[in-house]
């Protein structure tokens, strides 16, 4: 009996010593890890290809909005004159103008359909190569300032202000994109 019970003690104190072991591991290793936070929207706005970009886009967008602002005036006073007059149209006028309210309604969905994809396709173009050249900026600057992770704001519910590299990323992005 007493054996076991030596045997009993000395397991735990094994079982104990190994878990202190790995536990103050564990402490040393995240001691050492630094972790940065990236507000990559700010970055977008505030960088000098993000304002670029920007610029772009709502050129374009003022650009369709324009095209579309006609055709759906044109719908309107359609559907107006419908509402209007249909009392006093026949049957066979006011189904002619139904169909043609109808087709206008989805010629202008299927424009505007295609000016969402060009907008995507346009965006893509644009910030695709920010985002890719970010990616090394981010990198680079993590190295520098000693990070070992690297989150987006946006994934992030609480960070203090030392581990914020969104002005630094941002300075790094000019520099490099001017080269």
């Amino acid at each position: 009996m007493k054996i076991q019970a030596k045997i009993y003690g000395v397991a735990i104190a094994v079982v104990c010593g190994m878990a202190l072991v790995m536990l103050t591991g564990q402490a040393v290793q995240a001691a050492a890890t630094k972790i940065g936070v990236v507000n990559v929207q700010k970055v977008l706005q505030a960088s000098d290809a993000g304002k670029e970009a920007q610029s772009v886009m709502e050129e374009k967008l003022k650009e369709l909005q324009k095209q579309f602002r006609q055709e759906e005036e044109e719908l309107l006073t359609l559907q107006k004159e419908i509402e209007k007059k249909s009392s006093v149209w026949s049957d066979d006028i006011r189904q002619e103008k139904v169909i043609e309210l109808n087709k206008k309604r989805r010629n202008l969905q299927l424009k505007q359909d295609d000016a969402n994809m060009e907008l995507k396709r346009l965006r893509e173009k644009k910030y695709g190569p920010i985002l890719k050249t970010l990616e090394q900026v981010v990198e680079e600057v993590a190295r520098q300032k000693g990070y070992t992770i690297v989150l987006p704001r946006n994934a992030v519910l609480y960070y203090s202000e030392d581990s914020d590299m969104t002005k630094d990323t941002i300075q790094a992005l000019n520099k490099k994109l001017k080269k």
